[in-house]
């Protein structure tokens, strides 16, 4: 239940003091930049800028690196949609339609849709924890291994989602994903697929093995074909109105917001999950409820929506169990949980209790965020819309260098620009023969989760089948997994079971 009481005086902490509100513009550019370029995320910017909360009191801390994770999470939707190279896990099913309507020269609508599902998401995400962060808290404690497993495997069915135009060839290339995802050492102390390499026992690193797979697939691609991304010079305009009506256009669609925020928030709270798989999980609904699905992929505004709501929403939840619980869903979450051994405070229920209006503080601090990425968000992607200006034979290699740098910076060796090189060459070769490179992406972030989790819920029930009479949360996810799975094909052979009723003759 709300407290009213403790709402009033987070009102009172916010009000009596300029600093906290002050923190949130420049938190926001630099989270926008930190996003919006390849190789860099927001959990970094925030890593690297924690130093500086030391000498804020803990509001503002909180607000100026919410507001960094804030920003980071639009960001890193832009290079998605005008290069098509998703800068962390969270903004791949943004690329699926973003990229394609920026090659239509629908670059402004597409940057305009993400902002105003980020900017939904974000609300949806905030109102949900402000009024449920103790009920959420309680049923994290009651998530285990089987339950996660569900979660995973859920992902890993998107692999059928994104086949492309060959049912076999999308598999197999979910299965490579799967299968280099679980490179290096299991939940068990084993390694595999390592070749004696020790910089492989923590597997292929993800984030500069998707960018090579995004950028190669792409970007090659344009290489002697095209002089730019935009092939029309006069859809290459970048208008402050279209990008607004974008914005706008996003809003028309409330049930696509109001489930990928829905998503995105339940997805959030579970540690280590959070907008890697609710992104996913968005836009593959959302596909798969839609009247023309074969038109997701070429362009369709709504896979934009899904996909910015959900990663946005993503953040409430994970927020949920870091203030509740005192657990980090994620990377961002882990730098505010640094914060408040900085500040000498712990997260969890005493914190919750006895600090509410502190923590109703920081939620309603978030809603003034979310108002102003509008603007800024709006301001912002106007000049990162000049990328589809520039000539491909300046674009390529400087994205290159950029993702080079980028992977050198988050693995702190070689092993980045290598992985991001070996990747690259894979991603043109799958490209080259047709084989579906999202399917090979979403194998590749789930696949150590899904064999992690599997093993331990075998660790724990002995192998016992009864043990799922023990779970019956888990139980009921697994057959809701199912249904869902199987529901298309149900679906399509009821179609042609009434198609062939109608046809024959009495």
């Amino acid at each position: 239940m709300l407290d009213l009481n403790a709402l009033a005086g987070a009102f009172d902490l916010l009000t009596s003091s300029w600093s906290p509100w002050l923190v949130v513009l420049p938190g926001l550019l630099i989270g926008l930049a930190a996003g919006a370029i390849p190789g860099v995320s927001g959990s970094m910017a925030m890593a690297v800028l924690l130093p500086l909360t030391a000498y804020m009191d803990f509001l503002s801390a909180m607000l100026f690196l919410t507001s960094i994770f804030t920003g980071a999470g639009f960001g890193c939707a832009i290079p998605a949609i005008l290069i098509n190279i998703p800068g962390t896990p969270a903004a791949v099913a943004t690329a699926f339609d973003g990229y394609p309507m920026a090659q239509k020269g629908l670059h402004n609508e597409a940057l305009g849709l993400g902002l105003g599902a980020s900017v939904a998401g974000q609300l949806v995400g905030y109102v949900i924890l402000l009024l449920a962060v103790g009920p959420v808290s309680y049923a994290v404690l009651k998530m285990g291994p089987l339950e996660l497993s569900a979660v995973a495997i859920w992902g890993l069915t998107l692999i059928g989602m994104l086949r492309g135009r060959h049912v076999g060839r999308g598999v197999l290339a979910g299965i490579l994903g799967v299968l280099i995802g679980t490179v290096g050492t299991n939940a068990a102390g084993y390694s595999r697929g390592t070749m004696g390499y020790t910089v492989l026992l923590d597997g292929f690193p993800v984030i500069p093995a998707m960018m090579g797979l995004f950028v190669s697939s792409q970007l090659f691609a344009l290489i002697g074909r095209e002089t730019h991304i935009v092939k029309d010079e006069a859809a290459r305009v970048i208008s402050i109105a279209r990008i607004w009506s974008g914005f706008r256009e996003s809003f028309r669609h409330p049930r696509i917001l109001l489930r990928g925020s829905l998503i995105g928030c339940g997805v959030g709270v579970v540690p280590g999950v959070g907008s890697a798989i609710s992104n996913l999980l968005s836009y593959a609904q959302t596909r798969r409820s839609d009247p023309d699905p074969d038109s997701f992929g070429r362009g369709n505004p709504k896979g934009v929506i899904a996909s910015e709501a959900a990663n946005s929403s993503s953040e409430g939840g994970s927020m949920a169990t870091l203030l509740a619980l005192g657990i980090p869903g994620g990377a961002g979450t882990a730098v505010l949980l640094s914060a408040f051994a900085m500040h000498n405070i712990h997260g969890g229920p005493r914190f919750i209790t006895d600090h509410r209006d502190v923590v109703y503080g920081i939620i309603i601090g978030n809603f003034w965020q979310a108002a102003l990425l509008t603007v800024v968000g709006m301001g912002f992607v106007y000049f990162a819309a000049a990328i589809v200006k520039i000539p491909v034979r300046y674009l390529v290699p400087t994205v290159m260098v950029l993702g080079a740098m980028g992977s050198y910076a988050l693995t702190g060796s070689s092993v980045g620009p290598i992985t991001l090189f070996i990747f690259s060459v894979l991603g043109w070769l799958l490209t080259r023969f047709d084989y579906s490179v999202p399917a090979m992406v979403v194998g590749l972030v789930l696949g150590f989760m899904v064999e992690s989790e599997l093993l331990r819920t075998y660790q724990i029930s002995g192998g016992e089948p009864s043990y799922l009479l023990k779970r019956p949360v888990g139980t009921a996810m697994l057959i809701l997994l199912l249904l869902t799975a199987a529901a298309p094909l149900l679906k399509g052979g009821f179609r042609r079971y009434r198609a062939a009723t109608q046809q024959s003759p009495g």
